[in-house]
């Protein structure tokens, strides 16, 4: 057997011509240009880079965004002091605090501090709180754009039976409740979990978010099953790489070229001979990401005008 792929790469492309689409109807039709903020504190590279991406996929949408970047000696002060200009802003409309914080700064006061109204991460105690009453407002954007795969490639998910590997406040957890939601029997897996593959092995529906490069194998997965993978790894060393991508994968050249290779949490050779379907890591989950945060912007800019919410395509 081999696994198809789920093409996210594919399918943020579409989401993000249905966003800009809807924001060119809205500009026609007289309304304000939607706008996120973009809050970079420290000097992370790789938090650099996540930004300059999300920042050009506001502009290609139409987007207004602004990134408010402070170095140095960041603190939970100053962040909660442009978070409550931001907040009061009538032309912000979403509010993304760039994760990780530097060390030192208190992230659960920083996130609570957003207006929900505006929280387009999902992460506020109350957006969370609604998504597990049921009635969810702002979703995360990974489990969200997860969720629009599954249901745009037709992977049947009422009656299913769902692990979730993983129990993360940022994917893990959400993605459960989502599940749930949408009528599956789930299962939330983590590092305790005793016999874990044999547990995995029982899923319908596998999404693996542990940060563990490659350690979901053949083992862990149902013939058949449709596996998610959210991990985003490094890996350097050349036997590992070898092992994860198989002695002939043209993928070895980008690892000659770089030093590493960005590996999921599902061993990518040794999944496909097993699973049904399989997100390649990348372009698989991640880009997904992006095209939710801007759905989340456009929902937001909705909400906070009282314009009706649009219905999924």
């Amino acid at each position: 057997m081999t696994a198809r792929v789920l093409d996210g790469t594919a399918l943020a492309r579409t989401l993000r011509a249905e966003v800009s689409a809807e924001v060119n109807s809205l500009m026609q039709a007289g309304h304000p240009t939607p706008g996120l903020t973009v809050i970079l504190a420290g000097d992370d590279p790789a938090s650099a880079v996540y930004v300059s991406n999300k920042r050009r996929a506001c502009q290609e949408a139409g987007i207004h965004s602004t990134l408010q970047q402070e170095g140095g000696d960041v603190t939970t002060a100053s962040l909660l002091d442009q978070i409550r200009c931001l907040n009061e802003d009538p032309e912000v409309d979403g509010i993304l605090v760039q994760l990780p914080l530097p060390r030192g700064v208190d992230a659960d006061r920083v996130r609570e501090a957003v207006d929900p109204r505006k929280d387009v991460d999902g992460f506020h105690l109350l957006n969370a709180g609604a998504l597990a009453q049921g009635h969810p407002r702002l979703v995360p954007c990974t489990p969200a754009g997860i969720m629009e795969l599954l249901r745009r490639e037709e992977i049947p998910i009422e009656g299913a039976r769902a692990v979730v590997l993983g129990r993360s406040l940022i994917v893990g957890r959400p993605m459960a409740l989502l599940l749930l939601s949408a009528h599956a029997t789930v299962t939330v897996a983590h590092s305790r979990t005793r016999d874990l593959a044999a547990l995995c092995r029982e899923a319908d529906i596998l999404v693996a978010a542990v940060g563990r490069p490659g350690l979901v194998t053949d083992e862990f997965i149902r013939p058949g099953a449709t596996v998610i993978d959210v991990g985003t790894n490094r890996v350097s060393e050349e036997a590992r790489v070898k092992d994860l991508v198989g002695p002939g994968s043209p993928r070895l050249e980008s690892w000659k070229k770089r030093g590493w290779l960005l590996i999921g949490d599902v061993h990518p050779s040794r999944a496909a001979e097993v699973a049904g379907a399989l997100t390649p890591v990348p372009g698989g989950v991640g880009p997904l990401t992006v095209a939710m945060l801007l759905r989340n912007t456009l929902a937001a800019y909705r909400m906070r005008r009282g314009l009706p919410a649009t219905e999924p395509v």
